[in-house]
C-alpha cells in the first residue's frame, strides 16, 4: 500500500463545525494538487517496478472530484511506466477486493483518507495491525537508505506496553 500521507481531507482547511440560525454544520475540505497526486504515483509506479509491475489505483471518482484529478493524473504518468499495469477502482469495490481476493494485488495507491481506512482493513489479513511494517518516506536518501519513520503498521501501542500483548505471535 503507497498511501498519501501530507494532503487530502486530514490537512484541508476549512475543517471545521459553525452554528448557523439552522443549528450546528460541519465543513472539512479535500484538496490535492496535481504535483501531490503525482509524487506518489510516480512512488507506486517505481515500486511496482520492483515486484509484479501492476498498480491499482484507489479512488472514488464517480462522485469526488478530487478523485477525478486523481484518476486523470495516474493516467496522464501511466504511459512513463510502459512495463507497469495500472488499473483504477473504487475505494469501496477495493475494500471488498482485499477480503475476496488479496492475492490479485500488488501495489495500491491511494490518497490518504482510503489509505488510513484500507491498511487498517489489510492488516487484518495477516491477523494484527502490529504485524506489518509500515514506513512514512521522505525524498531524502541517507547511506543506510530513504529517510523516514519505520513502525509496527499504524503505530506503536503505548496502553499495553509491557504486558506482551503487542505481538500475537508471542502468545502462549
Amino acid at each position: 500500500m503507497v498511501r498519501e500521507l501530507t494532503g487530502g481531507l486530514y490537512f484541508g482547511k476549512p475543517s471545521e463545525i459553525r452554528e448557523t440560525s439552522q443549528g450546528a454544520e460541519a465543513i472539512d475540505t479535500l484538496l490535492y494538487t496535481e504535483a501531490e497526486i503525482e509524487r506518489i504515483i510516480r512512488t507506486a509506479f517505481d515500486l511496482a517496478r520492483t515486484r509484479r509491475n501492476k498498480v491499482t489505483s484507489v479512488d472514488k471518482a464517480n462522485v469526488l472530484s478530487s478523485s477525478r484529478l486523481w484518476r486523470r493524473v495516474a493516467d496522464r504518468i501511466a504511459p512513463d511506466y510502459p512495463d507497469i499495469t495500472l488499473e483504477h477502482l473504487l475505494v469501496d469495490a477495493c475494500a471488498m477486493h482485499l477480503l475476496r481476493r488479496p492475492s490479485s494485488f500488488d501495489v495500491i495507491v491511494t490518497e490518504n483518507l482510503f489509505g488510513d481506512i484500507l491498511t487498517d482493513e489489510a492488516s487484518m489479513l495477516a491477523g494484527s495491525m502490529g504485524m506489518l511494517p509500515s514506513a512514512s518516506l521522505g525524498t531524502r536518501k541517507t547511506r543506510y537508505g530513504t529517510f523516514g519513520l519505520y513502525e509496527p503498521i499504524h503505530g506503536t501501542a503505548p496502553d499495553i506496553a509491557g504486558q506482551e500483548k503487542a505481538n500475537p505471535s508471542r502468545q502462549s
